[in-house]
């Protein structure tokens, strides 16, 4: 078995001399699969002395980060997740000052202080806003790594520059590191950093290490008996273990299940009829079959015989059900539900009756510009649908996209999707080849750059452009680019001709998204569509033809006019 993640965690809060307890503080340590695919999250707020309904934000902010943190997207990174779900807390935070009578008084509302540490895999992320720290013990000293986030006015006197709740947007820092067995890092409110000597804090940690609870006990006891007048919190996170990354272990997981046998038609396999074979290829065979229970029509899709030896390969291949399975879209391909124990390696996805873009583009040669909109929509609307879980396709083409018999367009073929979430978990296996189709992939991913938003846009837009023209924008060249000045040498070829009626705005519009360079593409697919059809402004006013073309009588006469001023001005000096 894979090592899994072990951290001890040690916390302790106090009201001191106060009258209430205005600090807040948590942990969550999952369970498998969460503790994989999570991590541990530790967190701490702190609310402010001003308001008297700040201990509520520091119970809601803790609360609701701990529970809607493991309620995210796994296929979401660390980073996405608590941010998502900081703006959130944020935001209705600071709705409850704004309908409160302290409005105009922002220090008086429901803002607290707020930092986490989330441990997912080898990496500790941080996040922070407001002045409670975070310390890493190095050797024989605590290393402050995050910065207060406070204004001094004088020398005692200072305030909040940054807090949750202060404002509609929220400002956070983020941070991480790569971890190692015995990391030691500790979470901390003013009221204990300021009167707790660095010194105290270490020797009490490492002559309490078996009950770190007892050491935050004797760091909070200590920085009271030193005049420390506020709520106290500390919570102490010791790394005892980490994940390993063994691939001759993780390839015995993905392969628990025996491979099929060979499949032909007739023949019952696994509780289904195989009707006939639909594509072999050297990624993987499917087949059309039917469900014996249910009479449904469905898609088989087994591993490839020669690529059964390839660790890579098969965890791409189990990984497809598991990004089918996270996605509910009109326009992507939908998973079957698994009913029955699942004898052999293998997936079962809905048949779609129809045909694939490639093989509608063959039949439609010259189509016409509304279908193409329409069908360019759909295949958006199933795109941002993984973006929004942030994964992306790496390898939409028109054999990857399915026409039902409505016309329907659907998403197909999730071997190459890359899950940000998911990169860097103990079991992912790294590759390094381009993944997508040569001559639909973005430049970039030949210059060995993760594949973004922009990547799958440059997809679509070359996909488009085969549409209107039946050529490729260009050309094969991209492939064959694989520095950024040989890149930028790239000449995009006008999807215009004589033989077609489509309006320079579409050419310009398909253009900007199939740029060389992810910068100068659109910010989202979304713009793209929409500039595809709705005129848009700049490129009107940039391909506008010359005066002299639209108005020859108007051009001379102007010209005719500035003579005369000229001419008038002469004779009159």
């Amino acid at each position: 078995m894979l090592n899994q993640l072990n951290v001890s965690i040690g916390q302790g809060s106090d009201k001191g001399r106060k009258e209430i307890n205005q600090d807040f503080h948590g942990a969550c340590v999952p369970k498998e699969p969460q503790l994989t695919s999570k991590g541990v999250a530790v967190a701490m707020a702190d609310g402010i002395s001003s308001s008297e309904v700040s201990q509520h934000a520091s119970e809601v902010a803790i609360k609701s980060f701990l529970e809607d943190y493991f309620s995210t997207p796994e296929s979401w990174t660390v980073k996405t997740s608590v941010q998502r779900v900081l703006k959130a807390a944020n935001s209705w935070l600071y709705l409850q000052t704004r309908n409160s009578p302290y409005r105009y008084l922002p220090d008086k509302g429901y803002v607290c202080t707020f930092t986490a540490l989330v441990i997912r895999s080898n990496t500790a992320h941080i996040f922070h806003v407001g002045d409670t720290r975070v310390y890493r013990l190095v050797k024989n000293s605590l290393e402050q790594i995050t910065e207060d986030h406070r204004l001094w006015v004088s020398k005692d006197k200072s305030y909040l520059k940054r807090a949750l709740g202060m404002g509609d947007e929220l400002e956070l820092d983020y941070q991480s590191f790569i971890l190692e067995v015995g990391d030691l890092y500790v979470l901390a409110t003013d009221g204990v950093y300021e009167y707790a000597a660095d010194d105290f804090i270490i020797e009490t940690i490492r002559s309490h290490q078996a009950d770190l609870d007892k050491a935050a006990a004797l760091i909070i006891e200590e920085a009271l008996q030193q005049g420390s007048s506020d709520n106290l919190t500390i919570q102490i996170v010791r790394v005892d273990k980490l994940p390993t990354q063994d691939v001759g272990e993780a390839y015995k997981q993905l392969t628990r299940l025996p491979f099929p046998p060979e499949l032909k038609a007739r023949m019952v396999f696994d509780g289904y009829e195989i009707i006939r074979e639909l594509r072999i290829s050297h990624r993987s065979h499917i087949y059309l079959a039917v469900d014996v229970e249910s009479s449904e029509q469905v898609v088989l899709k087994i591993p490839s015989v020669d690529l059964r030896n390839n660790p890579e390969y098969l965890e791409r291949f189990l990984m497809e059900e598991w990004v089918a399975r996270r996605i509910n879209n009109a326009h992507v391909l939908k998973p079957c539900l698994q009913t029955r124990k699942r004898n052999y390696l293998y997936i079962v996805t809905e048949f779609i009756k129809g045909q694939t873009l490639k093989q509608w583009m063959t039949d439609n040669p010259q189509p016409d510009i509304e279908v193409v909109r329409t069908l360019m929509e759909q295949i958006a609307i199933g795109l941002r649908a993984f973006h929004r879980q942030e994964m992306f396709h790496q390898d939409l083409r028109p054999d990857n996209i399915m026409i039902d018999e409505m016309g329907t367009a659907k998403i197909i073929d999730f071997g190459s999707v890359r899950v940000a979430g998911l990169v860097g978990v103990t079991n992912s296996i790294e590759q390094q080849e381009v993944l997508g189709t040569a001559i639909y992939s973005a430049p970039e991913c030949f210059l060995g750059e993760v594949s973004t938003e922009r990547s799958d846009m440059f997809s679509l837009g070359v996909i488009c452009y085969q549409m209107l023209s039946g050529r490729l924008p260009y050309g094969t060249h991209v492939a064959k680019s694989r520095t950024k000045a040989a890149q930028r040498r790239l000449k995009y070829q006008s999807v215009l001709d004589d033989e077609r009626e489509i309006p320079v705005w579409v050419d310009e519009a398909i253009k900007k998204a199939v740029h060389p360079d992810p910068i100068k593409r659109y910010d989202t697919i979304s713009e793209f569509i929409y500039d595809l059809r709705r005129p848009n402004k700049s490129f009107v006013n940039r391909t506008k033809p010359p005066l002299l073309e639209r108005n020859p009588v108007l051009f001379w006469q102007s010209v005719s006019l500035i003579f005369a001023i000229i001419i008038i001005v002469l004779l009159f000096r």
